[in-house]
């Protein structure tokens, strides 16, 4: 990287204890709404008068809305100023909570779902202030933080949905994420300083967006239906085939256009690729780990002789430890990049969570068994999130770190709906026979073969950053803070 493309070092940088802050419940505001209604899909089905399969789009919607303009977002960013697109993620997001919160049409509750869908674009935008923003020992620590986060946040989603429909209707859980939305919009607005536009010299890219929103809905839409469809229908196939052939147009819009939305040769430096490749495992295993585990722990033991016959709100306390590990690896993994680069931490968050999938796929008798998969798998997903930034910022000009961050995160989602997807055609393919009418219960080798499953795809992203190439950053704390290894050069 050259010293153009670093940031600028002043007198005058903001205190991280000022931005921060703000920054992280943004980050928090938009992963818990994302994850919230994961364990109330089927109440929500039967409340307002649809089919199972249609509720999903509750889920699909959200996935592709925050897919698409998470990148466009970051690249905007990048070219208006990253304050001013973060308040419109979260404006987004606060738009989509409030007409939650009003509306009872399952119609507008799916357009709610595709405006909270804006605050994905919190990611990218959040990394680039703190790498803007803040003096330079604290980057990498501020960016471990926000990236463990969306780790936190999705796991103290899942818990908060059961405690608030303890007592309330499902309306509680869009007025959470309305609360939470507009106290980050207050505190982004008052304590994240101005920022200047980064590439001047940067233009829009308008049909690279539009080819690039439409392989993206089509694969999100593809995946995320076709255990409905069946994967073999002709919509799944269809779907995916044109996804295949708007992504190859996309690739080669964007290496002709002098201005690319997404610049083609730095998605292709290996710290790039390889570090985008492990961000989609591990999105995989998160996304498909909270799945399997809310729904192992909420199966009736009675009918299957397995499970915990568990309400939401205990199912989502069995996963509060990793919400607590995501937390607990932040500054873990800030400390461990700082002295030894960005590869130990995700290579360690790749073999623990692969390492609590396992676990769970021998040991699932006792509630003490999914605790302990939780924490560990929450540790490992949040080492990994914190190690992927700093992977992407040592490889990139500050002026492209809003769209690089920003499609990093489109692939954690991707990871997160291939996932979901499959996890779900793995319990659905093998149910339990001769239950009552409608009851219709996976088997508990089903179980077994989604946390094999799981564990393989993490210990895959555990073993991909050996494909990058790193320079050994500064070993002491002091030439850390000097040299910031987070920005430490990759061969690229």
């Amino acid at each position: 990287m050259s010293e153009a493309s670093q940031p600028t070092i002043t007198a005058d940088k903001p205190t991280s204890a000022r931005v921060l802050p703000a920054l992280v419940l943004a980050m928090l505001a938009f992963s818990v709404v994302q994850t919230a209604v994961v364990p109330i899909l089927p109440s929500l089905a039967k409340e307002l008068n649809v089919s199972g399969s249609n509720i999903t789009w509750l889920m699909t919607a959200n996935l592709l809305s925050a897919a698409v303009l998470t990148p466009l977002l970051g690249r905007f960013g990048d070219l208006r100023g990253r304050k001013p697109m973060l308040l419109v993620s979260l404006a987004g997001l606060v738009a989509g909570s409030a007409l939650a919160v009003g509306t009872h049409s399952f119609t507008w509750l799916v357009v709610a779902r595709v405006l909270q869908g804006a605050g994905g674009g919190v990611l990218p935008l959040a990394i680039s202030i703190v790498r803007d923003e803040l003096p330079r020992e604290k980057v990498t620590g501020g960016v471990a933080a926000i990236s463990a986060s969306m780790g936190v946040g999705s796991g103290l989603g899942l818990v908060a949905t059961g405690l608030l429909l303890e007592h309330w209707s499902y309306k509680s859980i869009f007025w959470m994420g309305l609360i939470f939305g507009l106290i980050a919009v207050a505190l982004v607005a008052l304590r994240v300083p101005k920022d200047p536009v980064i590439d001047k010299e940067g233009g829009a890219d308008p049909l690279g967006a539009l080819t690039l929103a439409g392989w993206l809905s089509a694969l999100l839409v593809a995946v995320s239906q076709g255990n409905n469809w069946g994967w073999t229908s002709n919509k799944t196939l269809g779907l995916f085939a044109v996804a295949a052939v708007v992504a190859l147009v996309w690739i080669i819009i964007e290496t002709k256009v002098s201005h690319p939305l997404v610049d083609m040769k730095m998605m292709s430096r290996p710290a790039v690729a390889f570090t985008n490749i492990s961000g989609l495992l591990i999105g995989f295993g998160m996304y498909g780990s909270f799945l399997v585990i809310s729904n192992f722990a909420q199966t009736p033991e009675k009918l299957a002789h397995y499970g915990f016959t568990a309400t939401v709100l205990h199912a989502g306390v069995m996963l509060l430890p990793s919400a607590i590990g995501s937390m607990i690896a932040a500054p873990v993994g800030a400390l461990l990049i700082a002295r030894r680069g960005p590869r130990l931490p995700l290579v360690l968050g790749g073999v623990l969570g692969a390492a609590a999938m396992v676990y769970l796929a021998v040991r699932h008798s006792a509630e003490g068994d999914i605790y302990t998969a939780s924490a560990v798998f929450g540790l490992g997903v949040g080492l990994a999130y914190a190690a992927m930034p700093a992977y992407i910022n040592g490889a990139v000009p500050i002026e492209q770190s809003g769209i690089a961050n920003g499609m990093n995160a489109v692939l954690r989602t991707v990871g997160g709906a291939v996932g979901t997807a499959v996890m779900g055609a793995i319990l659905t393919g093998d149910t339990i026979k001769g239950l009552p009418i409608p009851v219709l219960l996976p088997t508990l080798d089903a179980y077994k073969h989604a946390f094999w499953t799981a564990g393989v795809m993490c210990l895959i992203a555990a073993a991909v950053p050996f494909a990058i190439r790193t320079i050994k950053p500064a070993t002491t704390p002091t030439e850390a803070a000097a040299t910031s290894p987070e920005l430490a050069k990759t061969d690229a």
